[in-house]
C-alpha cells in the first residue's frame, strides 16, 4: 500500500509519486536508534527515522514484533499524511517519536485496505 503511492503537496495541490527505496538500521550509519527508511519522492531521497524503542514499545503492548515490512508501511503512512498535511515536499528528514510511530501503526492496521489484506 505504501511502497509506491501518490500523494498531493497540501500547499501547491501537486501530486508527487513516493516510491521506497531501501531500510537502514541507523546505529551503523548515523549512530542513532532508529531504523532509516528511504523514499524517493517525485525522484528526490526522503527518509523516514522510525525510534527503534518502537519495536519494543509494540511488543510489549500487542505481543507482535514490527517486521521490516511493517515499518515499511509505516514509514509510508507517515509520509503520505505529512505531504498532505503540509509538512513539506522539500524536506530530506523526518524523524518520530515512538508515540506517532505507533499512532501511524494503528491508523494502518484499521485502515480499510489493511483490513481486507489481513483476511484470509
Amino acid at each position: 500500500m505504501y511502497r509506491d503511492f501518490n500523494a498531493a503537496d497540501r500547499w501547491s495541490k501537486r501530486e508527487v509519486h513516493c516510491i521506497y527505496q531501501a531500510l537502514i538500521v541507523a546505529v551503523a550509519t548515523r549512530h542513532a536508534d532508529a531504523v532509516d527508511i528511504k523514499f524517493l519522492v517525485d525522484g528526490r531521497p526522503t527518509w523516514v527515522a522510525l525510534p527503534l524503542p518502537a519495536w519494543v514499545e509494540y511488543k510489549s503492548r500487542a505481543g507482535k514484533s514490527i517486521t521490516d515490512s511493517l515499518a515499511i508501511e509505516i514509514a509510508g503512512h507517515y509520509l503520505k499524511t505529512a505531504l498532505e498535511s503540509g509538512e513539506g515536499v522539500d524536506r530530506e528528514m523526518y524523524s518520530l517519536t515512538v508515540q506517532e510511530t505507533l499512532k501511524h501503526l494503528d491508523a494502518l492496521v484499521n485502515e480499510p485496505e489493511a483490513a481486507v489484506a489481513a483476511k484470509p
